[in-house]
C-alpha cells in the first residue's frame, strides 16, 4: 500500500551519501541514435510459464521470500496462472493461484473508482462537483477551491499523507467513516495542481460510495464488483470471512521465520481486499474489455473508456494518471495499472490495454525480491519490444541541469505532524556530473539506486540506461516548482527542500547535539565516580548546584532524544504501530521535552556562571557553551518537526 507507516521504516536510508565519490566525476556519454527491435517469442501460456519459472523461484530463494503468484491473460482469458512457494510454510501448503489469498494493497484503489464510476454512470456522482454535496462532515476549500472526485482519483486533492490506525490490530478499530472524520489531514497543496499520493483520498471516495448507494463499503463491492466478476474467493471484508481464512497465505517477513498476524486496514477503500490470482484476472479481463466479463458488465464502455483515457499530468512530458489508473507506458505500448503495498505482500497489476493483455503479481515476504520492477519493464521488454532510441544531450544540459541540482523531498509525506521528521532523513539529492548528465539517488517511488540522465528537451530528461524513463521539471522564474520522474510521476512529485529544512546542515547538527547530551549525561556519573573514588576536589569551578541542574537537563535532552528514536522504531517494525495505542507513549515523550526545553534556562546560567568564574578554565567553558547549543538545537528541531504538536493525528 505504501503508507507513510512503512515510509517510516524506509526513510531512514541515507542513499544521498553514497554519492559524494561521484561528485562531479565525468562518464562515458551513451550513444546516440537507434537500434532496431529484438525479435520477441509469441506470447504463448508454455513461453511466459517458462519465463516466470526462470525468473520468480530464484528471487524467492534469493530473497528468503515465501511465496508469489503470477497470472497473465490474453484476450479475455488466462493465459498463465503459476504459484511459487508456500503459503503455509510450516504445513507445506504450496500456492494456488485458484485457491491461494493474496493481499493486492492499493491495488484496491482501482476497483473503489471503478466503483465510482458506477455512480457517475448512473447519474449519481458528478466527478467535478465538490465533495461535500456527498459527505456528511465539511472538507474546507483551499484558495477558493474545492475537491472533486476527480482530484481523489488522480491523487491531486492537496492532503498531506496521514497513517494513523490506516492500520490496525483490533477489528473493531475498522470503521472508515470514524478514521475519515477524526482529525482533517491539512491540505498542504492547491486541488489539482501537485500529484501527492493520497490514502485519505480513497478512503473518502469510498465513504462517497458508500453514502450515495445506501450500502455499505464491502458489500457495495462484493454486490456491484466481485460477484459480477465471479471473484467468488475475494472479498474487502476484515477479518476474513470463515469459507475463505484457511486459504489465505500466511504473513511471512521471510520463509524460516513465524508468520505474522492477518493486517487489517483500518481504511478498507484504500486497500483491504484479498484475492486469488485467477479472481485478479477476472478483473483484468474486465478492464481489457471495457468492463465486461462473460456476460456480466461493471461499467458500459463509454465509460470505461472515459476511466482508462482521461489524463491529468503534474509535469509535461511524463507519466500521466488515467482515472484512478497510474500509465506505466513501456515500448511504445499504453499501459495502465497500480502497484500494492501492505508490510508483507508486495504486488503489480499491469493492463496493456491497447493489446488486451494483463499481468498481476503479488509476493509474500519482507520486500518484493526485486520482482516488480522486472515485471513492470521485463514482461514489456520480452514480449513487446521496441527500438531503442537515442536522442542528442541538448547544448543547454548544463544550464538546464545546474536549475536542478539541489535537495528534493516527496509530496506523499506528512507536514504538519511528527511524522514530518521522516524528511529529514529522506531527502533525496540530485547532483550533476562533469559530462552535464544529473545523477539522482535512490528516489523513493522512483528507483532503489542512483540513476544518471541526459537532457533530450528542455528540461526533460532520458534515464541514460533506460531512455523510456524521463525525468522532467515545472520550472518559474528560473526557479524549480516540482519535480518528479518514471512510473513515479503519475502520483507523486518531489520538491525542492528549503534551505532552512536541508539535510545538509540539519542532520550534522542532530547528530551534534545527540553527541553532545550524550556525553554530558555519561561524563555526570562517571566523573562523580572518578572524584569519589580518588577522593578528588574535582574541576568543577561553579556552584555545584548549577553543574547538577545542567546535567539533568542535558538527561532529559538525550530521553527525548532516545523516546522519538523508540516511537520511530516502533513505526518501522510493524505498521499497526501507529495507532491510537501509541498516543500515551507521544504524550510521554513531549512531557519530556517540555520538561528539557523549560530546563535550558538552567543550563544558562550555568553557562553564565562558568563564563563569568574568574577560576573558570577555557575547556570548562567550551563544553558549556556546546551544551547550551546542544540544548537549543532541540528547540529548533521541535519547531521545525513538529515534536511538540498538540495534534495526535498523524
Amino acid at each position: 500500500m505504501n503508507t507513510i507507516s512503512r515510509l517510516a521504516c524506509l526513510g531512514f536510508t541515507f542513499a544521498a551519501t553514497v554519492l559524494s565519490p561521484l561528485r562531479g566525476s565525468a562518464q562515458a556519454p551513451a550513444p546516440v541514435g537507434s537500434v532496431g527491435a529484438p525479435p520477441a517469442p509469441e506470447l504463448t501460456t508454455a513461453d511466459v510459464s517458462a519465463w516466470l519459472d526462470g525468473l520468480v523461484p530464484f528471487a524467492l530463494k534469493e530473497h528468503g521470500l515465501a511465496a508469489a503468484v503470477v497470472v497473465v491473460v490474453k484476450d479475455g482469458a488466462v493465459l498463465a496462472a503459476s504459484g511459487f512457494g508456500y503459503a503455509d510454510v510450516a504445513a507445506g501448503t504450496p500456492v494456488d493461484p485458484a485457491r491461494t489469498l493474496f493481499r493486492p494493497g492499493s491495488i484496491a484503489k482501482t476497483m473503489t473508482w471503478t466503483a465510482v464510476m458506477q455512480l457517475v454512470e448512473q447519474g449519481k456522482l458528478d466527478l467535478d462537483a465538490d465533495v461535500n454535496v456527498y459527505l456528511d462532515f465539511p472538507i474546507p476549500a483551499r484558495e477558493g477551491r474545492p475537491i472533486t472526485l476527480r482530484n481523489l482519483m488522480t491523487h491531486t486533492p492537496g492532503f498531506e499523507d496521514v497513517a494513523k490506525n490506516l492500520f490496525v490490530t483490533d477489528p473493531r478499530r475498522i470503521d472508515n467513516a470514524a478514521w475519515l472524520k477524526a482529525d482533517l489531514p491539512q491540505r498542504v497543496f492547491p486541488p489539482g495542481e501537485i500529484s501527492a499520493y493520497s490514502n485519505y483520498g480513497a478512503a473518502l471516495a469510498g465513504y462517497i460510495v458508500e453514502r450515495v448507494s445506501g450500502e455499505r463499503f464491502d458489500q457495495y463491492m462484493e454486490r456491484h464488483v466481485l460477484t459480477p466478476l465471479d471473484m467468488q474467493r475475494s472479498t474487502f471484508q476484515q477479518p476474513l470471512p470463515a469459507v475463505l481464512a484457511p486459504d489465505m497465505a500466511q504473513s511471512y517477513f521471510i520463509v524460516n521465520a513465524p508468520p505474522q498476524p492477518f493486517e487489517l486496514v483500518g481504511a478498507p477503500p484504500a486497500g483491504s481486499l484479498s484475492a486469488t490470482g485467477i479472481d485478479m484476472a477476472h478483473y483484468m479481463i474486465a478492464h481489457l474489455a471495457d468492463g465486461r466479463f462473460g456476460d456480466a458488465r461493471i461499467l458500459a464502455p463509454a465509460t470505461a473508456q472515459q476511466m482508462h483515457n482521461a489524463e491529468f499530468r503534474s509535469i509535461p512530458g511524463l507519466m500521466p494518471i488515467a482515472l484512478g489508473f497510474p500509465r506505466m507506458d513501456r515500448n511504445g505500448h499504453r499501459v495502465i495499472g497500480h502497484t500494492g503495498e501492505t508490510q508483507f505482500f508486495h504486488s503489480l497489476m499491469l493492463l496493456f490495454i491497447d493489446d488486451h493483455v494483463g499481468v498481476f503479481l503479488s509476493v509474500d515476504g519482507a520486500t518484493d525480491g526485486g520482482l516488480v520492477r522486472r515485471m513492470m519493464t521485463g514482461f514489456a521488454d520480452r514480449y513487446f519490444p521496441a527500438a531503442l532510441s537515442r536522442r542528442p544531450s541538448l547544448p543547454s544540459a548544463q544550464a538546464d541541469g545546474a536549475l536542478l541540482v539541489g535537495r528534493y523531498a516527496t509530496t506523499r509525506a506528512p507536514a504538519t505532524t511528527f511524522l514530518s521528521a521522516i524528511n529529514l532523513f529522506s531527502q533525496q539529492e540530485i547532483v550533476m556530473l562533469g559530462d552535464a548528465t544529473l545523477l539522482t539517488t535512490a528516489f523513493r517511488d522512483l528507483s532503489d539506486a542512483p540513476r544518471r540522465w541526459r537532457e533530450v528537451e528542455p528540461f526533460l530528461w532520458e534515464d541514460v540506461a533506460d531512455p523510456q524513463s524521463r525525468l522532467g521539471a515545472v520550472i518559474e522564474h528560473g526557479r524549480v516548482l516540482r519535480m518528479s520522474a518514471g512510473n513515479a510521476a503519475a502520483a507523486v512529485n518531489f520538491l525542492p527542500v528549503p534551505a532552512a529544512q536541508s539535510a545538509a546542515w540539519n542532520l550534522p547538527l542532530l547528530y551534534f547535539a545527540f553527541a553532545t547530551v550524550l556525553a554530558t549525561s555519561l561524563a555526570w556519573p562517571i566523573g562523580a565516580w572518578r572524584r569519589r573514588r580518588l577522593r578528588a576536589a574535582g574541576a568543577v569551578v561553579v556552584r555545584p548546584r548549577f553543574y547538577s541542574a545542567s546535567r539533568c537537563v542535558a538527561a532529559l535532552h538525550l530521553l527525548f532524544a532516545l523516546g522519538w528514536f523508540y516511537v520511530f522504531a516502533l513505526a518501522s517494525g510493524s505498521n499497526a504501530a501507529l495507532g491510537s495505542d501509541l498516543d500515551a507513549t507521544l504524550r510521554g515523550v513531549q512531557l519530556i521535552g517540555v520538561l528539557a526545553i523549560c530546563g535550558i534556562v538552567a543550563v544558562g546560567a550555568y553557562v553564565r556562571a562558568v563564563w563569568v568564574s574568574s577560576a573558570g578554565l577555557f575547556w570548562p567553558k567550551v563544553r558549556s557553551a556546546l551544551l547550551l547549543l546542544a540544548c537549543l538545537a532541540t528547540v529548533w528541531f521541535c519547531w521545525s518537526l513538529h515534536l511538540l504538536t498538540p495534534r495526535l493525528n498523524f
